[in-house]
C-alpha cells in the first residue's frame, strides 16, 4: 500500500449506486464539480481545484473505475451512466445546482450531464473535452482494445509503460511527469478492479451524441491545447467561449493549473454577475 493508495485526512466518501465514492470538498462560494479524465483520479485535478478554491465551494471526485471509488459491479462505464452517477452523487450530497468543470472524459460527462439535467448544471468548462468520433484514440486505447493483449491488460501494467503514456499526453519538454505522478497513477491503477474497469470502459460502444451538442444552454467555456484536434464544442455550443493554449499537451489541467483556473475563474465569475443581475 502506498499513501495515494489510502484515504488522506481530507477525504470524504459517499453511498451512491452500490459505490463508496471517493471525494474532496474545500472553497466557499457558488459550487463546483471538477471531474477528472480516463486514467486519472480527483488528484489530477488537485492543483487546478485548489487555485479555485480561493473564490468557490470545489467539489472534486473519483470517478466509478477510478481512484479510491473502485470498479462498478455491474460493469457499465457507458458515459450516460456516469452523467447519471455523477448526478445522484451531487444529489446525495445535497448540492443541487452547480458548474461543472471537465477535462477529456470529465469534460464529455459534463456536457452529457448538462443535457441530461439542464436544470442542475449551471455553467460548463470544457477541457480538452471529448465526445466527437473523430476525436483519435490515444494509442494505449488501441492496446487496450487488442483482442490478444486486452486479458492481460486488465491485469497488468508496468511502471514504465504508465511513464510512457503520461509523456505522451503532455507537450514536448515538459517536465511535470515526474516519479510522484508516475507512482500515483501506477498505484491508482493497480487498485482491485480500476485496471479491468478501464478496459471495459474503452472497449465499449459508446453512443455517439455529438449531434445533440448544439442543444446545450448552459453558458460554456471551452478550453483546448492547440496540439488537440478533433473539437468542436466552440462551434456547436450557442455562445460558448474559447481559450487555446499554445503550448500544453492533453493533460492540459496538470501542466497548466493556474491558465486552466484563471480561465475558469473569470469565467464563473462573469457569468454569476450576469446572472445575478438578470435576477
Amino acid at each position: 500500500m502506498t499513501t495515494w493508495t489510502l484515504p488522506q485526512p481530507d477525504s470524504r466518501f459517499v453511498a451512491v449506486d452500490g459505490l463508496r465514492i471517493h471525494y474532496k470538498r474545500a472553497g466557499a462560494g457558488p459550487p463546483v464539480l471538477v471531474v477528472h479524465g480516463s486514467g486519472g483520479s480527483l488528484h489530477s485535478v488537485g492543483a487546478v481545484s485548489a487555485a479555485m478554491s480561493v473564490f468557490c465551494d470545489v467539489i472534486r471526485l473519483d470517478l466509478p473505475g477510478f481512484g479510491l471509488s473502485g470498479p462498478r459491479a455491474d460493469r457499465d462505464y457507458r458515459i450516460r451512466t456516469y452523467a447519471a452517477t455523477v448526478h445522484r452523487f451531487m444529489d446525495a450530497i445535497g448540492v443541487p445546482q452547480y458548474a461543472v468543470v471537465g477535462h477529456s472524459l470529465g469534460g464529455n460527462i459534463a456536457w452529457n450531464l448538462a443535457l441530461d439535467h439542464p436544470d442542475n448544471v449551471t455553467a460548463l468548462v470544457l477541457i480538452n473535452a471529448t465526445g466527437y468520433p473523430e476525436k483519435a484514440l490515444p494509442a494505449a486505447f488501441k492496446l487496450m482494445r487488442n483482442p490478444l493483449l486486452k486479458p492481460l491488460l486488465r491485469r497488468w501494467m508496468p511502471r514504465s509503460a504508465v511513464a510512457g503514456n503520461l509523456r505522451k499526453l503532455v507537450s514536448p519538454g515538459s517536465n511535470i511527469v515526474d516519479d510522484a505522478m508516475i507512482d500515483r497513477v501506477h498505484a491508482l491503477s493497480n487498485l482491485p478492479g480500476n485496471r479491468s474497469a478501464l478496459v471495459d470502459m474503452v472497449n465499449i460502444d459508446h453512443a455517439d451524441r455529438s449531434a445533440e451538442i448544439r442543444g446545450i444552454v448552459a453558458p460554456t467555456l471551452v478550453l483546448r491545447s492547440r496540439s488537440i484536434g478533433g473539437q468542436h464544442f466552440a462551434r456547436d455550443i450557442r455562445g460558448s467561449q474559447e481559450l487555446v493554449h499554445p503550448n500544453a499537451g492533453h493533460l492540459l489541467p496538470e501542466e497548466q493549473p493556474q491558465w486552466v483556473a484563471d480561465a475558469s475563474a473569470r469565467f464563473l465569475k462573469t457569468f454569476e454577475q450576469t446572472e445575478r443581475l438578470t435576477q
